[in-house]
């Protein structure tokens, strides 16, 4: 009978929150919080990496002579790609974070434009302190990086009167609704008002947003990246920055964690949150719909879904 390591506490929150475990497959437990790695490493075959604990989780992955899957909780998976034995299927959570990641999206870019960062501070001063704020209203949205989330994004922009939305990906499709490829970029950005990067991180895309780029955009233009920090140059991010020229929203930097004396965190008009994009009570559902969906497939010998590196690879 397969056994399959989930990050639950025990079988009791297991089976409450998978609504039941198929028949014909054993459980044990590891949340990657404090606790050992379980005794039945030698013996686990269908592998739920516990949620944004980084690549030790994979560091005894080696010792997993009966491994068959890896299940990562986040769409991101390049951290755990070197970690996965050969002969091991790697599957990511593409569209897990759809919900959540997107609504941090709108609402950094919300939060930035009406100066709720500000205003929070001066509540804490009990200064009262106006400030004319920009709107989404009548804001060219561009969307780097048009798939799950990126189509989430746009779809939560519905009601707020945006001026455009202009999408691109790293090919073209002629739609509806259309999508540039990523090779029209540098003519796109100047033509942006509002610029939500949710871009996969792939050796292409590393850098994609530097200097040129941000130069291209134009004067109170706003950057949202809920992406990968490495996306953006850090060191052409601050000197544009430190301008004034435009703003920024970022869940996620390079480096990460951002350290202390970093100099992003000075710069005028850029919010920061701490890569929360999906830590939110959305997770939880559909965390668990995903692991159940895919242990049953496993137990029932169907195909898996979201597999990013097949076993040959």
């Amino acid at each position: 009978m397969p056994l399959a390591w989930v990050p639950y506490a025990d079988r009791a929150e297991a089976e409450r929150r998978l609504g039941g475990i198929p028949a014909g497959l054993e459980l044990d437990f590891y949340r990657a919080d404090g606790d050992d790695f379980p005794g039945t490493i030698d013996e686990v075959a269908f592998y739920v990496l516990p949620y944004m604990r980084g690549p030790a989780v994979l560091e005894r992955a080696a010792e997993m002579p009966k491994l068959e899957v890896v299940q990562t909780l986040t769409a991101g998976y390049e951290e755990f790609l070197p970690l996965v034995p050969s002969g091991v299927t790697l599957c990511n959570a593409a569209g897990l974070h759809d919900t959540s990641t997107a609504e941090l999206a709108v609402a950094l870019a919300l939060a930035s434009g009406r100066h709720l960062d500000e205003f929070a501070r001066n509540q804490a001063d009990r200064a009262w302190k106006f400030a004319f704020g920009q709107a989404l209203a009548d804001q060219r949205v561009l969307i780097v990086g048009y798939g799950h989330i990126g189509q989430a994004i746009e779809r939560r922009l519905d009601g707020f009167e945006v001026a455009s939305v202009t999408r691109v990906a790293r090919r073209a499709r002629p739609g509806p609704p259309r999508v540039h490829p990523a090779g029209e970029l540098h003519q796109l950005l100047p033509e942006a008002d509002v610029v939500f990067l949710i871009a996969p991180h792939t050796p292409q895309t590393e850098g994609l947003i530097g200097a040129r780029e941000l130069a291209l955009l134009p004067d109170g233009a706003l950057l949202v990246n809920v992406a990968r920090g490495k996306l953006v140059d850090t060191d052409a991010l601050v000197a544009e920055l430190a301008t004034g020229r435009i703003r920024a929203a970022l869940d996620v930097t390079d480096p990460e964690p951002l350290p202390a004396g970093h100099p992003l965190w000075r710069q005028p008009g850029v919010l920061i949150s701490p890569h929360v994009g999906g830590a939110s009570s959305a997770f939880f559902p559909r965390a668990d719909r995903l692991m159940a969906a895919q242990l049953a497939r496993f137990t029932a010998g169907q195909p898996l879904e979201n597999i990013v590196k097949p076993p040959e690879s």
